[in-house]
């Protein structure tokens, strides 16, 4: 294995569901190992609680405070901290903030990067594209569970 520099303007950029994703490190260029993106997430968004079959997962929170919904339970992540989410726990997201949030996410093994890319690509939407969702997650070893009553 070589050592893989990437630039910014070498990332791959791709939005799904509203959320800006820049990939700077994917299976390509750590032989599988890993991936690691950039997210920009809208204010008082992210994604519904879901299930990771395949990857542990790192989100290290840059800019707005997060809160997590960890299997039931709702914990708040302030700026320069970072979360760790082991591979078949439930968990969700959000921004919990009227301004969008930025977060770094560290994914190991590699490949879910190529997930975001094909939803992204594809346009799909959640609930609107339910089907074709459900199809490419289970390709991708991913369980959506439904939407978190964050209760606010």
């Amino acid at each position: 294995m070589t050592i893989a520099l990437k630039r910014p303007s070498d990332k791959q950029y791709v939005t799904w569901m509203g959320t800006k994703y820049g990939i700077t490190v994917g299976q390509r260029e750590s032989a599988g190992r890993m991936t690691v993106f950039e997210s920009v997430v809208p204010a008082h968004q992210g994604p519904p609680i879901h299930v990771h079959h395949n990857e542990d997962e790192v989100i290290h929170v840059i800019e707005e405070t997060y809160e997590f919904w960890l299997d039931g339970e709702i914990t708040r992540i302030a700026p320069g901290h970072s979360i760790f989410l082991p591979r078949g726990v439930p968990h969700s997201f959000r921004v919990a903030s009227d301004r969008d949030g930025r977060n770094v996410t560290i994914l190991t093994p590699a490949g879910l990067e190529d997930f975001f890319l094909e939803a992204g690509n594809r346009q799909l939407q959640i609930p609107t594209d339910m089907p074709a969702v459900m199809e490419l997650a289970t390709r991708f070893g991913i369980e959506f569970k439904g939407p978190v009553d964050w209760a606010d």
